[in-house]
């Protein structure tokens, strides 16, 4: 860092008032902090590193105070790195601000071969640190785990499970599967009994099927992974905790459990059946249902949630999520980006793949192209559909797809009287629900007709749902001039 840079960032703290990912402000005014562990270790693990900043006091408003000796401070900060395992080696830069001098050390991100980074005084599991905001936190065990995962080269996908035997996987698929692996790798099928191919392909360890095998062919796999499952669930808001006429906070709510292929396709089919779509009324006076998704960036994100998620003991526990609001889609699975890839690098790269063998088993079962064209994918089918870009978060072992719908909560405009739903046909959103009222209002139907087909509370049914659809012209009434007559009859516009 050269010295107008670090004047720069003092500035820059000043204006903002407040720490950042990779900044942290030490006073330094009486002394060497004791300890900066903490810091070290997380800046350390994290791959842009981070700049310790010494002489600016954060509780005084970022206050430029001076450090008490520079000499000495850089002395005693290189002490500190040196209990660090690895070691870390600071680079210091030295500055004059207002008369007051103040000290960075910059400390280097280090490659994920050598983290987790950590305190030897208080060892790997107590030592280790990870960077959330502008504050330092003990890294979970798992979180230790999956960097040695990845420097031991840990094949989670094919480890055996114990309690499971060859017996249990469904004969006929893995028929299909060899015949498959036999005319695609002619070479392996010519070589390889089918035992040998079971093996090789990581289906199998000995006498017992693997952790793909079980996934893949298995009769029921949550018989011994009972939440290696995906939950589904559809929230009236934007937030989960959100309710609607005071007591439902889920519109839509299922577990999907079954081999891969399975779940796949039972999440695709949940998001179809509960997607609103946008009704678009053509010059011909035809209605044309436009999706709120395209299936296809939905089918890719749910593919790649099971195949790239970590299949290791310390998440057995933790479900695939899919969670829909009103404003977006959100899928989360156990496991952050496996080895030196980066979110800004997604589908810019050919990344290193946590699972190898279980995502060929799905090349090879016409499930997945294994072409690393998922996030392209993604991001081409909401481009095609006028939706924001896919967003990808990868934090605390978790990586989230966010797909948003551009358009926010749905429209719950009140009931307009006069002349309501007579040639004022427009764009809206539609939910499964409301869909299912308009096939089902073909026939004049009553108040009573309408709650029971909506399965909600009367005055949701008619303090939202209702009125929306009568606004855009798609819920016609019988007597206008008289919304609330008991005699009132809805029909769908034709």
């Amino acid at each position: 860092m050269q010295e107008m840079q670090l004047k720069d960032l003092v500035m820059k703290l000043r204006r903002f008032h407040c720490e950042f990912q990779t900044v942290e402000v030490k006073s330094a005014k009486g002394g060497c902090p004791r300890h900066l562990y903490d810091t070290l270790s997380s800046f350390s693990n994290q791959s842009s590193g981070g700049i310790i900043l010494f002489g600016v006091d954060e509780k005084a408003d970022f206050e430029v105070v001076g450090v008490y000796d520079a000499q000495d401070l850089q002395h005693r900060v290189s002490e500190q790195c040196k209990e660090m395992s690895p070691e870390v080696r600071p680079l210091f830069t030295v500055a004059e601000i207002d008369g007051k001098t103040v000290l960075s050390a910059e400390i280097p991100g280090v490659d994920v071969t050598e983290r987790p980074v950590f305190y030897k005084g208080r060892g790997r599991l107590g030592g280790s640190f990870v960077r959330v905001g502008e504050a330092d936190e003990p890294m979970s065990e798992y979180e230790i785990y999956t960097y040695e995962a990845y420097r031991r080269r840990i094949r989670d996908d094919i480890r055996p499970v114990d309690d499971a035997d060859m017996g249990q996987l469904r004969a006929d698929l893995l028929a299909d599967y060899l015949r498959r692996v036999k005319a695609d790798r002619a070479n392996l099928g010519a070589n390889a009994s089918d035992e040998e191919i079971l093996e090789l392909m990581g289906i199998r360890k000995g006498n017992h099927p693997t952790v793909s095998g079980v996934l893949a062919f298995a009769k029921y796999p949550q018989a011994y992974f009972p939440q290696l499952c995906l939950t589904a669930v559809v929230v009236p808001g934007m937030e989960i905790g959100e309710v609607v006429d005071g007591e439902v906070r889920f519109l839509a709510n299922e577990k999907f459990t079954g081999r891969l292929d399975e779940l796949l396709s039972g999440a695709v089919d949940f998001v179809i059946r509960n997607m609103r779509v946008k009704t678009v009324i053509g010059k011909d006076g035809k209605r044309e249902d436009r999706t709120e998704f395209p299936v296809t960036a939905v089918r890719e994100a749910i593919l790649n949630a099971l195949v790239h998620r970590d299949y290791s003991l310390h998440t057995e526990g933790s479900p695939i999520s899919l969670c829909m609001y009103s404003d977006r889609m959100e899928i989360v699975n156990k496991g952050g980006l496996y080895g030196r890839i980066s979110v800004d690098l997604l589908g810019k790269v050919h990344p290193e793949t946590r699972n190898p063998a279980l995502i060929d088993m799905m090349e090879v079962m016409g499930i997945t192209e294994n072409r690393y064209s998922g996030v392209p994918t993604m991001r081409r089918e909401m481009r095609a559909f006028g939706l924001p870009p896919p967003e990808f978060v990868n934090r605390n072992g978790e990586f989230r797809v966010i797909l948003r719908n551009g358009l926010g909560a749905v429209l719950t405009e009140p009931l307009r009287t006069a002349g309501a739903g007579q040639g004022n046909v427009s764009a809206v959103e539609l939910t499964a629900r409301e869909r299912r009222l308009l096939e089902f209002c073909n026939e004049p139907r009553t108040r009573a007709e309408v709650v029971d087909c909506l399965g909600v509370s009367h005055y949701y049914a008619f303090s939202k749902i209702v009125p929306k659809l009568v606004n855009a012209g798609l819920l016609c009434l019988s007597r206008p001039e008289a919304p609330r007559s008991r005699l009132q009859r809805f029909t769908s516009a034709r």
